[in-house]
């Protein structure tokens, strides 16, 4: 090899990262551009210069526009950022250690088990944490989702299973927590079972800066780890055999990931309900701009899925007005055909 070709090499190699850190930085002012929108649609509508000034100069604009746009509409559209976020990575990290273009954080029953526990607390008061107060609900899906996660990560402590079988085991687990659910929503009253079917549609509601807070304390402890043990995933997209060969603890490293994907999940369900192909579409968004690159697939990941969730919150808004629909309607909606076009423009090799 001649030094021509190796500088002509590695000359694509940095125009390639750089047009990479492009689409990271083009991401985020996306998301940043999507929460202004959020933030000005409603049932009273208000322009971006609007939006701004309420945020940055409250006592330039009038009272009721402050209180609209920072103590109502702030904490909603954040919410929707941080949650798409942590689905977005999460269901990054569960494609690449499944292999598996279809997965995403629900494919292993989270969803499932989050929506029971929620229907547990709703029509029956049963819960693992009774203390919890106000979070009583939101405590006990989560915790339901973690049991769910553990018990998998017992399960491949087991000697011989497969990946596959892995799969196998949550969908198992996702067929048996819903048909317990319907056992529930069969005996709960009318005003509990609305309750339960609202919840399990999704919303964002619920918001407050203090489950903002906790969202963005795990994000700031998952995004790390996931940062460091990123050139392991990379390699771990390759393949099993290949990262082995390059030194890659790949059982303890897929745990890793697994614990770090259902605290993900099961805090985002949790919070706002099921919201499904969030976690589905947008790692196929950054995989078709960044390639599988974790230095640059984690964070285009998250910020598609923000934008994906903070634009389906627009709308939930903007469809009727004076009528917000559930979130988790929305992201089925666009999400369905907007993923079937997506898996038809991917080549099968992409897949090995």
């Amino acid at each position: 090899m001649t030094d021509a070709t190796v500088l002509s090499a590695g000359m694509r190699y940095r125009q390639r990262m750089v047009r990479r850190a492009l689409f990271v930085a083009m991401a985020v002012v996306l998301v940043l551009i999507a929460i202004c929108i959020d933030l000005g649609v409603g049932p009273g509508r208000y322009g971006p210069g609007e939006v701004i000034r309420a945020l940055l100069f409250p006592d330039t604009v009038e009272p009721k526009l402050a209180i609209i746009v920072r103590d109502v509409r702030l904490p909603v559209a954040v919410m929707a950022v941080l949650i798409g976020a942590m689905l977005g990575i999460a269901g990054a990290q569960m494609q690449t250690i499944l292999h598996n273009p279809l997965a995403d954080p629900f494919t292993l029953g989270l969803s499932s088990a989050a929506s029971f526990g929620a229907a547990l607390a709703i029509s029956l008061g049963v819960g693992l944490m009774p203390v919890a107060g106000s979070f009583f609900i939101a405590a006990n899906a989560f915790l339901f989702a973690l049991t769910t996660s553990i018990i998998l990560f017992f399960f491949t402590r087991m000697r011989g299973v497969t990946i596959e079988t892995f799969v196998l085991v949550g969908i198992a687990l996702f067929f048996t927590f819903n048909a317990a659910l319907a056992f529930i929503q069969y005996q709960s009253s009318e005003a509990q079972l609305q309750q339960i079917v609202f919840w399990m549609m999704g919303s964002l509601a619920r918001a407050s800066w203090t489950k903002i807070a906790i969202c963005a304390a795990l994000l700031a402890l998952v995004v790390p780890l996931a940062r460091f043990r990123g050139p392991m995933m990379t390699a771990l997209s390759l393949g099993d055999d290949r990262a082995a060969s390059m030194g890659v603890p790949v059982a303890r490293l897929r745990l890793e990931m697994l614990v770090s994907i259902s605290l993900l999940a099961a805090t985002a369900t949790a919070f706002v309900g099921t919201i499904g192909f969030v976690g589905l579409v947008g790692p196929h968004i950054a995989r078709l701009l960044v390639g599988e690159d974790q230095k640059h697939f984690l964070p285009v990941s998250a910020a598609a899925g923000a934008i994906i969730l903070s634009v389906a919150s627009t709308l939930s808004k903007a469809i009727t007005p004076g009528v917000i629909y559930p979130i988790g309607i929305i992201t089925a909606l666009v999400g369905v055909p907007f993923f079937l076009s997506l898996v038809l423009s991917i080549r099968k090799e992409s897949w090995r």
